[in-house]
Parts: C-alpha cells; sequence; structure tokens
C-alpha cells in the first residue's frame, strides 16, 4: 500500500481551457449559426459560471492555505488586469465601428457602455426593459451580461469566503454553497412562472430571471461548492485515487458529462421553467462533473481537454465571447441594416467568426498577455520610452497612440450621434403625432351607392404597424376613425368594437390589423362578428414580423375569411414580402413608402369588400322579388280558377 502524499501546489488545473473552449464554441456557434445544430447553446455560458466559481474559490483557498489570509487587493488588481485591457479595446473598437454604420446599432449606447463600465451591465439592460430571448433590439454589447454577473460575483464573493470559511467543516461549507445555489435557481423558476404566458410579458420575465445575479448565480455557487469540497479531498492526494480503475471511471463519467453537455446544446429550449432552470443547472451539473474528471490526479480527460487546438481556444476564449457578438451585429447592420436577431446570410455568420477569431489572437497577443504580465502601468511606460527611441520603435509608439486617440474620438462621437430611439419607434410616434393631428371623425357615412369606400365609412383598430402607416391610411382615407395603439392584440377588439356599437360610432366597415403581437383565437373572431353584425363587412389584416406566431395567424385569418360571409383578407404579408427594405430595422414596422403600401392594400381590400357587399345585395334583391313574384302568383292562382 502507497502512503497518502502530500498533494503539491498546481500552477494550472488540467482540462480548464479545454471546458473553455467547448463553453465558447457552443456559445460562438448559437449566435453566429443560428437555426444550426447548436439551438441551445447559451448553456456554453453556465458552463463558464461553473468554471469561474471553482477556479475562483480554489486560488482563494489555496492562498488562504499557504498565507492565512485573503490578500484582496491584490485579487481584485489581478482581476482588473485580466478582464478590462480586453473589455476596454472592444468598447471603443465596436463603438467608433458603430458610428461609421450609424441608425439603430448606435441606439442605446451610452447606457451600454455606463453598463460594462461600472460592471452593471445586466442589470442596465434589465431596467431598459431587454428581451434576450425575443425579436427585441440586437443591442451592440448584449453579450455582456454575463461578463457583469462574473464582474460581481468577483467583487462579492472574495469577503463572503472568509464568513464562509467560519464554519469549522468543509462539508459544511459546500452544503451552504449548494443551498444557495439551489435557493437562486428555485428564484429564477418562481420568477419564469410568475405572469402570464402572454410571449411579451413572458419575454420580460425570462430576461429578468436569466440576466439576474440573483436569479442566475446557481452555476458560480455550484462552482464554489465543488471547490470547497476538491480542496478538502485532494488536500491530500490519497492512493486510491490514481489507481488505473478509478482513474479510467473517473475519466468515463466525464467524456459522458461532455458528451451530455454537447447532446444538451443540440436541444432547442422553451422559454420555461423547463429550461429556465431546469436545462441551466442541467449544464451546470454536467460541467461540475468535468471538472472533477479533469482535474482528477493523472486523469486521461484531463490531459485530452489539454490538446493544443482546445488549449489555443480556451486560453482565447475571453477575447472570442467579448468580440463575436459585436462583430456580428456590425456585419449584419452594414450588410443589411438590420438587427442581428433577424435572419442573416451563413456566410455573414462565416465572415463573423473569421474576424473574431483574428481580433481575439491579435488581443491576446499584443494586449492581453503584455499587460497580464507586466501591468498596465509598466505597458504604458514602455510605450512612453519608445518615443525617445529608435525611429522604429518611434513609429510604433506613435502609431499605437493614434489608433488610440481615435478610437476614443470614434466612441465619443459615437455617443453624440446615437439616435434616441430605434427607427421602428420613430416611425410609430409619426404615426401617433398623426393620429392626434387629424380632424376629429364624423358619423356622416359614404353614399350607400357608391362603389368606392370613404374614409368616413371606415373604422381601423390596429397595433402598431397601423400606427405606423396612420399618415398613409388617414391620406388614403380621409375621415378614417384609426384607433391603433402599441402592443394591442386581437383579443381587446370585442370591447374595443361593442364599445363604439354601444355610442353609435361604429360605421360600416371595420378594419382589424391586430395580428403582430400574439396568436388569434376563433372565439375572438366569432365574438368580432357578432359584435359588428351582418350588416357590416369586416376586413382582416394579415401580419407580416420575425415572430413565431405569425404564420399561425396569418393561416387562421385566412381560414376564417374562407368560412363567413362578409369577411375580406387585407394581405399586408404578401404586399411588403418584395419590399422588405421599406422597413424600419426591427423589419416590423414600415416607414413612409412602407406606409403606403399598408394603406393600398386595405383600401384594395375594402374595395373587395364593397363589390361583395353589393354581389351580396343584389342577390338578396333578386331573391327578394323572386319570393314576392311566387308569393304573388300563389295568391292570385285561385281567383283566376273561378273567373274562369
Amino acid at each position: 500500500m502507497i502512503a497518502d502524499a502530500p498533494l503539491l501546489p498546481r500552477a494550472r488545473y488540467a482540462g480548464l481551457d479545454g471546458l473553455r473552449a467547448v463553453a465558447v464554441t457552443l456559445v460562438v456557434v448559437y449566435h453566429l449559426f443560428p437555426g444550426w445544430w447548436m439551438r441551445g447553446g447559451f448553456i456554453g455560458v453556465d458552463v463558464f459560471f461553473v468554471i469561474s466559481g471553482f477556479l475562483i474559490t480554489s486560488l482563494l483557498l489555496r492562498e488562504h492555505d499557504q498565507t492565512g489570509r485573503v490578500a484582496l487587493g491584490a485579487f481584485w488588481r489581478r482581476r482588473a488586469r485580466r478582464l478590462l485591457p480586453a473589455l476596454l479595446l472592444v468598447l471603443t473598437v465596436c463603438a467608433s465601428a458603430a458610428w461609421l454604420i450609424g441608425g439603430d446599432v448606435l441606439v442605446g449606447l451610452g447606457r451600454q457602455l455606463v453598463g460594462a463600465l461600472v460592471f452593471g451591465y445586466n442589470w442596465t439592460a434589465v431596467a431598459d426593459g431587454a428581451d434576450y430571448f425575443g425579436s427585441g433590439g440586437g443591442e451592440l454589447f448584449r453579450n455582456l451580461w454575463s461578463l457583469a454577473v462574473e464582474e460581481q460575483f468577483y467583487l462579492v464573493w472574495p469577503p463572503l469566503l472568509l464568513a464562509l470559511l467560519l464554519l469549522p467543516r468543509a462539508w459544511m461549507r459546500a452544503v451552504a454553497a449548494l443551498a444557495a445555489a439551489t435557493a437562486s435557481a428555485v428564484w429564477m423558476a418562481v420568477i419564469v412562472a410568475s405572469g402570464s404566458a402572454d410571449p411579451l410579458t413572458l419575454g420580460a420575465r425570462v430576461t429578468r430571471a436569466y440576466f439576474g445575479t440573483d436569479t442566475h448565480a446557481f452555476g458560480l455557487l455550484l462552482g464554489v461548492a465543488v471547490a470547497v469540497a476538491w480542496r478538502a479531498v485532494v488536500r491530500v492526494e490519497r492512493a486510491w485515487m490514481r489507481r488505473r480503475g478509478v482513474r479510467g471511471g473517473v475519466s468515463t463519467l466525464g467524456i459522458c458529462a461532455l458528451a451530455g453537455l454537447v447532446l444538451l446544446a443540440t436541444v432547442g429550449q422553451s422559454q420555461s421553467t423547463a429550461t429556465f432552470p431546469g436545462a441551466l443547472v442541467t449544464a451546470s451539473a454536467l460541467s461540475a462533473f468535468v471538472i472533477v474528471a479533469g482535474v482528477w490526479p493523472g486523469s486521461p480527460l484531463g490531459r485530452g481537454l489539454d490538446a493544443a487546438p482546445l488549449r489555443w481556444i480556451g486560453e482565447r476564449s475571453y477575447g472570442l465571447y467579448l468580440w463575436h457578438w459585436p462583430v456580428l451585429v456590425l456585419l449584419v447592420a452594414a450588410w443589411q441594416g438590420t438587427s442581428a436577431d433577424r435572419p442573416f446570410p451563413t456566410a455573414l455568420g462565416a465572415a463573423a467568426l473569421v474576424v473574431t477569431v483574428l481580433l481575439s489572437a491579435l488581443s491576446y497577443r499584443f494586449l492581453e498577455v503584455p499587460v497580464r504580465r507586466r501591468g498596465a502601468g509598466r505597458v504604458i511606460g514602455g510605450l512612453r520610452r519608445a518615443f525617445a527611441s529608435s525611429a522604429r520603435r518611434r513609429a510604433g509608439s506613435f502609431a499605437v497612440t493614434a489608433v488610440a486617440v481615435l478610437l476614443v474620438a470614434g466612441t465619443a462621437a459615437a455617443l453624440i450621434s446615437a439616435p434616441a430611439v430605434f427607427s421602428g419607434e420613430a416611425v410609430v410616434a409619426a404615426g401617433a403625432d398623426a393620429l392626434q393631428t387629424q380632424p376629429a371623425p364624423t358619423n356622416a357615412g359614404g353614399d350607400p351607392d357608391d362603389d368606392v369606400v370613404t374614409g368616413d365609412e371606415v373604422t381601423a383598430i390596429g397595433d402598431s404597424v397601423m400606427l405606423a402607416s396612420a399618415p398613409s391610411l388617414i391620406a388614403a382615407l380621409p375621415g378614417a376613425d384609426v384607433d391603433a395603439v402599441v402592443s394591442r392584440q386581437m383579443n381587446a377588439a370585442p370591447d374595443i368594437l361593442r364599445s363604439l356599437a354601444d355610442s353609435g360610432r361604429l360605421r360600416e366597415f371595420v378594419v382589424l390589423g391586430l395580428g403582430t403581437n400574439g396568436s388569434i383565437s376563433q372565439r375572438t373572431l366569432d365574438q368580432v362578428l357578432e359584435v359588428i353584425g351582418p350588416d357590416r363587412q369586416l376586413v382582416l389584416v394579415t401580419a407580416s414580423a420575425p415572430r413565431s406566431w405569425i404564420p399561425g395567424v396569418n393561416a387562421d385569418i385566412a381560414a376564417f375569411a374562407r368560412t363567413h360571409r362578409g369577411v375580406q383578407v387585407a394581405d399586408w404579408q404578401s404586399a411588403i414580402a418584395p419590399h422588405l427594405d421599406l422597413l424600419a430595422g426591427d423589419e416590423v414596422h414600415p416607414g413612409d413608402a412602407g406606409g403606403r403600401i399598408y394603406a393600398d392594400t386595405v383600401v384594395a381590400a375594402l374595395a373587395d369588400a364593397q363589390r361583395a357587399k353589393a354581389r351580396f345585395s343584389a342577390f338578396s334583391e333578386q331573391r327578394a322579388f323572386e319570393q314576392e313574384l311566387r308569393q304573388s302568383q300563389l295568391f292570385q292562382a285561385p281567383g283566376s280558377s273561378e273567373a274562369g
């Protein structure tokens, strides 16, 4: 039997760089190639969290064991050296590039930069109503939310660890960390499950739960628990841990956990507690298994994860994560003028990957490593001394200084020129202004014998798409009663129409454009027909937006129109499909030219409704005449017989 030997301090933990490579690959593929096989690749962030919790706690425990204390100032300085140089470079380069591109990519830039610099990006995004998994604005630095969570952990965890060490037993410390992790996961589930299932409010709740440090700390805390338990187990390296069967078994479990992580990343996730926190907790637990199997003494898995390609990616994983999203946002904005939340060509994702790898490698080689090894002060001092050195070094120092000045100036210009709202919000606001300035609607009514529907015969109820089109709609149908507001859905229509009918303000032609913000039920449409009655004509406007429920909405509208008399379809989706460039950057709200297409589509549907009404009226009159004639003949028949 071999006696237990003290575990020598390790310069690094085997396998962690390789696991970082796996994590960043999952996230990058998820963002750059949406719809591919990494449909749940965002779980890579949770892998990072577990690694961070394990590594930071292990380093702090090692320092405490060796010196009896934790030097908080030195720890925070090391973290700053590691994180800030690359972060500042990404912020200034991408902000300057955004200024050159202009448009929606600049919206909210000031808040984003402040959030990134004060380590609170996740909370500023939540306060701004961000929807991470929805079709929102696609902020330039949206991926920095997870960095903010980690930075907050780095700030508060070292002092809390000292309090945790007051517990007398290592198992107590591990249990305390696990209890805190469990509480965080349960809190995430509570937030996601509370409230309605409406897609808009659900998206905000899921983002709050996903971004929140309190609700998404379970991965970090699980890493803490593993570090505490592992430190206690291997304070002396026990002989049984190096037995071939043990090492092989542990590595096999680790490989299975790693395969489980990749498999989980291929599964499409839902905005429910099954994912938040279900899938995220599962990913965190699998990551913990991989970490233990990787750092296990003599682990084959650790050696495999330390393979040169994986280690190269893992060492640069921080830069790869920082660069990939803003690079994608900028390329998509420059190429097709939309947000990266919208569909984009695979070639753009590939281009973003190439640029990301190149920038990450350059940043790591020429900025991150020098600052980490020498400190920012010495790097800047060396740059300053180079001005008094050889011509070649002076030229290099001048170039670096000039680039830095240009980046700062570009960032300032971006902040100054950033629009206050997205282009979609701007066109909606213009539509709201148009509605407020239009003359008060009257109930004069059009000529019942006229083949053309006039505005004073039309009641139009809509959402923000109709609101953005209001100027063109009013111009095409002067006097129309247009009532459009943001986020309205079809389930609000029956009550609105009933109120108008009760007050005598509901007109002969009713236009409903309410499919953008949610699904439509048959029951709601039946209620609409019941309220407007058989003597009015209904026009349903199809929806066009990069949202999951739109195909179902349009199919329901078409099916309802086919099976109900007096219902016409204004096919906005088909009309705008060849002209998506006339929509705002959100690919939902039309600008001036797009609004004219919307108005023309509605006017054409109203003309169809008028013709259908005329045909039905003519048919009804013919049937009435025929019925009257038959009754007259039946009435006259006996008299004729007697006369004969």
